[in-house]
């Protein structure tokens, strides 16, 4: 894929909103069949589009990419045909397998913007979207159908509806859910909602974190405060709160070894595997895969 071809799919995904890494290479050291400027974009299911390097470095682009888009995390990652100490702001990994060379690659999440749903018309409710719009987050009116992709839910009814939509949250698994209401009224509407214990835990009420807030704008800042605050799993978190909003994407993703060359590769359909005798076994390169095909017992017994 050109570097044009990689910056209209990125354009793409973004408006889609689907998450993605763009990596570049960032060095080449002879002999590597990538150049300094090459791009490509690595995709949750380990989908890579583009070129950053061959079939070896490309598993490690692939597991690394992944790790990336789960943690949120930029990452220069330097790949090399020998051990190294690691570098300060480096990530080394050694690849047996390269041709010679070293590749050093530059790995940039690209996340959507978090999506918020705000229930209700009230001040705080419109100072919720004032705020929010201004952060770059994506605010949605509610809407059961759109729980699923919702990373947080804030009801701002005043008393209207609100059993329904924090219900409807709360099973939907949002990742954030709160009410705006005073501690006594907050603590009345839990109370009376169709939810186990445990669900209940999981709103929040009084919303937002207690910043002295009086105005509605005071009140709707506080509350993004929380949500950036859970969003990155701060310290400042209670330890019964939620986990930290994700963005829709999958648990860890596993990693084996290569039998031949001891390198990590990610367990994804994008990987080179193979089934043998029963058992999956992951390769960084078609060579590994056939010189384990070849001969099995000789590398399991090792």
């Amino acid at each position: 894929m050109a570097t044009r071809s990689v910056h209209d799919q990125a354009e793409r995904l973004r408006a889609q909103g689907v998450p993605f890494v763009h990596a570049r290479v960032v060095l080449a050291e002879r002999p590597t069949s990538a150049k300094p400027g090459d791009e490509a974009i690595i995709l949750l299911d380990g989908t890579i589009e583009g070129f950053v390097g061959g079939q070896c470095a490309e598993a490690t682009v692939r597991s690394q990419g992944i790790a990336a888009l789960q943690s949120g995390c930029s990452v220069l990652l330097r790949i090399s045909p020998i051990v190294e100490a690691n570098q300060q702001g480096k990530l080394t990994v050694h690849n047996p397998c390269l041709s010679g060379g070293t590749l050093e690659i530059f790995m940039e999440p690209v996340l959507p913007a978090p999506r918020v749903a705000v229930v209700g018309d009230s001040p705080i409710a419109r100072a919720l979207v004032s705020v929010g719009t201004a952060l770059g987050y994506e605010l949605i009116t509610w809407s059961l159908p759109d729980m699923r992709t919702t990373d947080a839910l804030v009801v701002a009814t005043h008393g209207l509806d609100e059993e329904r939509a924090l219900v409807d949250a709360v099973k939907a698994q949002i990742p954030y859910v709160a009410l705006v209401a005073s501690p006594k009224r907050g603590r009345a509407v839990l109370a009376g909602l169709d939810l186990s214990d445990d669900e209940r835990s999981r709103v929040k009420s009084p919303a937002g974190l207690d910043i002295g807030a009086r105005t509605p704008e005071e009140i709707a800042v506080s509350v993004f405060a929380e949500i950036i605050d859970r969003r990155s799993g701060s310290v400042t978190s209670p330890m019964n709160a939620p986990p930290p909003l994700s963005l829709d994407a999958p648990p860890s993703t596993q990693t084996a070894v290569d039998p031949i060359c001891q390198m990590t590769v990610a367990m994804v359909d994008a990987s080179i595997h193979a089934e043998i005798n029963g058992g999956t076994y992951w390769f960084c390169c078609p060579g590994c895969r056939d010189t384990f095909i070849a001969d099995p017992a000789q590398y399991l017994k090792a």
